[in-house]
């Protein structure tokens, strides 16, 4: 029921992927990237450490120079055995040796790096020790669209991923809703994740009746009852790529007001949607999505962003928000999510991801998106 393991990355792909990454540090005026073990060294070489510890490990890339991959000699064996490992130098370093010293010999002593948000403290302080007169900037900073344009072997991965969530909605909406405690029906959504092939689930949000005012609820004690709306939205990671979508069900027949509000907030996805298309600015996609949502004066309980950015993390760069004027680009993937929240009674949520065609957009998730009745 997981379906066939797409292929595997090769070195030339993580090659090319930290290539592209010099390349954008030079165009951004940086000496280099330093990146840290995360979502960042795993999507550029393929490896990850076999445990967090406080030992350096870090990938130094510089434009014009070969990549390098600073390990604890104690876990060279593990990064040899990385995808992208024929791709760049390794240099290890043993206990009782200063790891910022070999570190710093690869590094220009006055130069401005990118560094990976998830990079330890310890070790940028480190870093700054060894070579006082370098500068650093955060990489969502420096290059927020780093993984942005996804590859079409990444398509297909994010693809299966939101093929995955969408089965299991199919499934979950089957089940009994009406006296059961939000959190059985989170452990059952993330059951059928994993039964779908995700490896890891990040989240499953089950909102009901009053809770679903809230975005980011997480699932309690509250018992399901009839007549409430539900707001669902779960995601997580299946073969290294995210998923993410939101539906909103009903348990037995809804108002008259709350269909109206679950019509509004479809009628804004769908224009959010259909704002998506190459050259529009992100914030094109959020003012399409809100301007629905306003117009029918609902505007002040739209209280969040209508997207994220989705790849090896399930939120990053870019965001659909006023004020973001970065270019849609064919290849990019990010949520369309806009929400009605009415304090004290319900929320209603719809979401889900797209991805930038030559001519548009191209949905990933294709449950429906009307109003679903539930037991």
């Amino acid at each position: 029921m997981t379906g066939t393991a797409p292929a595997s990355f090769t070195a030339d792909d993580y090659r090319t992927r930290m290539d592209r990454a010099a390349r954008q540090a030079a165009d951004a005026g940086l000496a280099g990237l330093l990146v840290a073990p995360g979502p960042d060294m795993v999507w550029l070489t393929g490896y990850t450490p076999p445990a967090v510890t406080e030992r350096l490990t870090l990938l130094v890339l510089a434009p014009g120079r070969e990549p390098v991959l600073v390990v604890p000699t104690l876990e060279a064996p593990d990064a040899e055995r990385a995808a992208g490992a024929s791709a760049l130098a390794l240099r290890d370093w043993t206990d009782g040796k200063d790891p910022y010293a070999a570190t710093a010999a690869l590094l220009d002593a006055e130069g401005r790096f990118g560094v990976s948000d998830n990079a330890w403290a310890l070790h940028l302080l480190g870093l700054q020790q060894a070579l006082p007169r370098t500068a650093y900037v955060s990489l969502t900073e420096a290059l927020p669209m780093l993984r942005a344009v996804k590859d079409p072997a990444e398509l297909d991965r994010l693809a299966a991923a939101g093929a995955a969530a969408d089965a299991a909605f199919e499934e979950i909406r089957n089940v009994a809703f009406a006296g059961r405690p939000e959190s059985e029906v989170a452990a059952d959504l993330a059951g059928l994740l994993r039964r779908f092939g995700h490896s890891q689930v990040d989240f499953t949000i089950v909102a009901s009746g009053p809770n679903g005012a809230n975005p980011h609820h997480e699932a309690g004690d509250r018992r399901v009852g009839r007549g409430d709306m539900v707001v669902l939205d779960f995601g997580g990671l299946k073969d290294g790529y995210g998923s993410d979508t939101s539906r909103t069900v009903h348990v037995g027949e809804p108002t008259e007001e709350e269909r109206r509000v679950h019509d509004l907030v479809r009628e804004a996805q769908e224009a959010g949607f259909r704002a998506v298309r190459p050259g529009a600015a992100c914030q094109d996609v959020d003012r399409a999505a809100r301007a629905v949502i306003a117009d029918a004066g609902y505007g002040e309980y739209f209280i969040h962003r209508t997207g994220h950015g989705i790849g090896v993390t399930t939120h990053e760069p870019p965001y659909m928000i006023e004020g973001e004027e970065q270019p849609l680009v064919p290849g990019m993937c990010f949520s369309v999510e806009p929400g009605i929240y009415l304090p004290g009674r319900f929320g209603v949520r719809i979401e889900d991801i797209v991805t930038v065609t030559e001519d548009g957009g191209r949905r990933l998730n294709d449950t429906t998106r009307e109003m679903v009745i539930v037991d």
